[in-house]
Parts: structure tokens; C-alpha cells; sequence
């Protein structure tokens, strides 16, 4: 991701990788963010361009910068260009809905690489009904994306029941000694549920990024 200095976009990186550069836009100044945007459309026109982590700013002014943009003010991501036609078929879910912000970080960026993306809000372990009653639906995609603070318990439970692989997104939500994200980061590290990858806390856009590959390998 780009750097708020001397930054030196990379074009090619779809074409490489499958995955475009994108903007990391905490810490940067708006305008900064709004013009390596534009920058990446120009370099890169085959795709649209992404930021993610925008502040308020960057979601403000986005809409009157470009002609053709998406804006998610939850998932806090800026999307310039046409969306592509999608393809597969990756779910998302969360355990509770204050893990939302991190699953649409995760919806956006799979919009942005072609991917349909189903959002599957609220299904954790401490309503494990809700989950169940979800499974044949669940089953049926290509890849699971599994968003879960405090125990981090969803993605080792989801890979018991369910053929595709899981990526686990372990987000900061939780008291005490949840520390942040990294009691249910230990957890999902610790599944006994084979065929569970994990990316880092809050960490939607790398969580979306590995789906797509899987994807496109497949």
C-alpha cells in the first residue's frame, strides 16, 4: 500500500498478482488519499481503484472528486470506477454486528476484484441457532470469510461444518483480556477445524484479497 510521501504507485500489480495497489488512507492527509486514487485509475484502468481506513474527510469528499465512485461509510472504503461484473460466490459473516465495519472493509474489497459477496451479519457462537439455521445456505459458497471479536470461536466452528475453506478475521471487539483482538486472533490460530487460514486483526481487506485468489486459482 502506498505511503503518504514519496509514494510510487504501482500500475501493474493487478496484472501481476491479481491484486491492485490500494490506498491505505489512515494517516494520510484527504487530498493525499484523493490523489493517488485518481493516480491508480490512471495507471491501472482496467479495474477500479480502492482506499481503505478512509476518514470522514475522504468519505466527504470523494462524491464531488470523481464521477464514477461507491462510498461506504461503514466499512469505511472508497471504490473509484465501475464495479466488475461478479463472480463466484464468497460469503462473509460476522459473530456480532459491532464486527460489521470489518466484514464491509471485506464486501468492498471483493466488489472492487470482481467477486460476489454475500454479508451474513450476527450468526456467533453465543446464538449458535442463528448459525445453524444458516448452514445449508452457507455450505453452498465457494469460500467463507469469518469476522468474530471476543472469542474469535466462529471460524473453527464454521470449518466443522462446511466444505470451503475459512478465512478467520479476528477484529479488536470485546472487554478486558479479549486485548484488542488478540484473544480471538489466539483462538482462531488455535481451531481444531482444519482448513482455516487466518489474517490479522480488523484486517477485512486481506481477508477479501486471499478469497479472491482462492477464487481465481480454483
Amino acid at each position: 500500500m502506498s505511503e503518504p510521501h514519496d509514494a510510487l504507485p504501482d500500475g501493474g500489480r493487478r496484472a501481476r498478482t491479481g491484486v491492485p495497489e490500494v490506498v491505505f488512507a489512515q494517516g494520510k492527509p484527504p487530498e493525499r488519499t484523493l490523489a493517488l486514487l485518481a493516480e491508480l485509475r490512471r495507471l491501472d484502468p482496467d479495474g477500479p481503484a480502492l482506499a481503505t481506513r478512509c476518514p470522514d474527510e475522504v468519505l466527504d469528499r470523494a462524491p464531488d472528486a470523481f464521477d464514477d465512485v461507491t462510498v461506504d461509510r461503514v466499512g469505511r472504503t472508497v471504490t473509484v470506477g465501475a464495479l466488475p461484473r461478479p463472480a463466484g460466490d464468497v460469503v462473509v459473516l460476522t459473530a456480532g454486528t459491532t464486527d460489521v465495519p470489518v466484514a464491509r472493509e471485506a464486501t468492498a474489497t471483493l466488489a472492487a476484484l470482481g467477486v460476489g459477496t454475500r454479508l451474513v451479519a450476527d450468526v456467533g457462537v453465543a446464538g449458535l441457532h442463528r448459525l445453524l439455521s444458516r448452514v445449508e445456505d452457507i455450505g453452498r459458497a465457494d469460500v467463507v470469510v469469518a469476522v468474530a471479536g471476543m472469542d474469535g470461536a466462529l471460524p473453527g466452528v464454521v470449518a466443522g461444518l462446511v466444505a470451503a475453506p475459512v478465512i478467520g478475521v479476528p477484529t479488536s471487539v470485546g472487554y478486558g483480556v479479549a486485548a484488542g483482538g488478540r484473544a480471538a486472533l489466539a483462538t482462531m490460530l488455535a481451531a481444531c477445524s482444519p482448513g482455516v487460514v487466518v489474517v490479522n486483526i480488523d484486517n477485512g481487506f486481506g481477508a477479501a484479497a486471499h478469497a479472491a485468489k482462492i477464487l481465481r486459482r480454483g
